[in-house]
């Protein structure tokens, strides 16, 4: 139920060793910045346009990547073909995607794994994460890694709570989940394959594969006095 098979299909991931082995899905943010630095060639081959800040040369930029002016990307980071990094994105460094993902206006994106297609395109915070294959953020999506609270995070399904390890750990998405706009998923927050999280709502905990987070509102319209 916790493995990286039971969120992601891997069969397309160019980097998909890097939960080889894993019995628990969020080990692989422990095994990240080891990985990236076994693996980081660091190269442009895309397009980074004027106005754009690479803050340093441990920087892969894959065939077909574009990034916008106003963007900043810090190293260690690889970008994986076809991928867009728009205006005001801020990439910290430690992160690592597939092809074909969007990482959007005024997005933060440190510590984190974007699948093949994933995006977070519109004012999201993705820190110490991993999205999977055709996620997507709604604008203003919130991915929060670290309790007010001193400890590490602690995932709890049912009456079992599992410590991560992690004093950093924001949320896993398994392929095709979705977040509606302004939605927050608390530190230690998985998301099963093709789940939804409706707008504005708070998830915390473990969302099974298939299901709806919905957030019920009673809204009152009365006449001005």
């Amino acid at each position: 139920m916790l493995t990286p098979a039971d969120f992601f299909d891997l069969t397309d991931f160019e980097h998909g060793d890097l939960f080889t082995g894993l019995e628990y899905v969020w080990d692989a943010l422990k095994r990240l910045p080891d990985y990236i630095a076994s693996r980081l060639q660091p190269g442009i081959h895309g397009t980074v346009m004027n106005g754009a800040f690479l803050a340093d040369n441990r920087i892969y930029i894959g065939k077909g990547v574009v990034v916008e002016p106003g963007a900043y990307i810090a190293g260690p980071t690889i970008i994986g073909d076809n991928t867009v990094v728009r205006q005001g994105a801020y990439i910290r460094g430690n992160v690592l995607t597939g092809n074909n993902c969007v990482i959007g206006h005024t997005s933060e994106l440190k510590s984190a794994v974007l699948l093949n297609q994933s995006g977070a395109p519109h004012f999201n915070y993705v820190g110490d994460s991993i999205l999977g294959k055709k996620v997507n953020l709604g604008a203003g999506t919130k991915l929060s890694n670290l309790k007010m609270i001193k400890g590490n995070v602690s995932v709890k399904i049912g009456e079992i709570v599992y410590d991560s390890g992690l004093r950093k750990f924001g949320a896993i998405l398994g392929d095709y989940a979705q977040t509606g706009c302004n939605s927050v998923l608390n530190p230690g927050t998985l998301i099963g394959r093709g789940s939804l999280v409706y707008p504005n709502a708070t998830a915390s905990g473990y969302v099974p594969p298939n299901c709806i987070v919905k957030l019920r509102q009673t809204l009152e319209i009365v006449e001005q006095r």
